[in-house]
């Protein structure tokens, strides 16, 4: 037998993978299938009682399901200009805004506690701070990370591998600015690494397809915006400058 459900709070492909793997794990569910629409689909091998299906989304409360009958907000409506529109630039950004000004904060600090300002060795920190933290992020939930990466990025998209690959790469890109390790080989790396991350974006914004942006993993609801593009080029920026004035 197969019911119909809504779940509101789907806005990307990761929240997909997501809820589709949760209500899997649920006894009884054969298969479930799951549309950015929030209109969800289960097949089962025996009556699943509404309240056993809402328990397998408990610990994920941004996903709420119920019965089809029952109205709930329409998640296809989701964009960068709806999402502003509703909530404003600094409560809808207000979490990559933060990240932003404590890596700002801390590494003008470091240059501060040094007793002068050297504009290289803020930007490596920098660097590194930018790479530590996002990485951070997508570990929280690394799967629905790439699942969601693999939505608009141009390797992800043909190989699930590098989503789950990039949050390690990032982690490894913060450490060796950290150990300054041959600088101009980690700074081409960077360039490499960000410079196509930025096609993608760039690509998706273009093309004005809604995503969820992925930046900070699959833990808050930032929608793909010239914020996303702004960050990468940034990353490409310091490393292009980096690779010019050490190499």
């Amino acid at each position: 037998m197969t019911h119909e459900y809504q779940v509101s709070g789907i806005t990307c492909e990761g929240c997909i993978a997501k809820v589709k793997g949760l209500l899997e794990k649920t006894a009884g569910v054969t298969a479930a299938s799951v549309g950015l629409d929030g209109l969800v689909k289960i097949t089962m091998s025996r009556h699943v009682a509404t309240a056993d299906l809402q328990a397998a989304l408990r610990d994920f409360p941004k996903y709420q399901l119920s019965e089809k009958s029952v109205a709930m907000p329409a998640a296809a409506t989701f964009s960068p200009e709806t999402a502003e529109a509703e909530r404003g630039f600094f409560e809808t950004y207000r979490p990559i805004l933060l990240v932003f000004g404590y890596i700002l904060g801390a590494t003008l600090l470091v240059e501060f506690a040094a007793g002068g300002f050297d504009w290289m060795r803020w930007m490596r920190h920098f660097m590194a701070g930018f790479f530590l933290v996002f990485s951070f992020f997508k570990m929280l939930d690394v799967p629905a990370f790439a699942a969601s990466y693999s939505s608009y990025d141009i390797v992800a998209r043909r190989w699930l591998g590098w989503g789950y690959a990039y949050p390690f790469v990032e982690l490894a890109l913060s450490v060796l600015f950290l150990l300054n390790f041959q600088p101009v080989l980690t700074n081409w790396l960077t360039l490499a690494v960000m410079g196509i991350s930025t096609v993608g974006v760039a690509q998706s914004l273009l093309k004005k397809r809604r995503f969820q942006c992925a930046c900070l993993g699959a833990v808050f609801n930032l929608p793909m915006s010239h914020i996303t593009l702004f960050e990468d080029l940034l990353m490409v920026g310091m490393a292009a400058v980096g690779v010019f004035i050490l190499g």
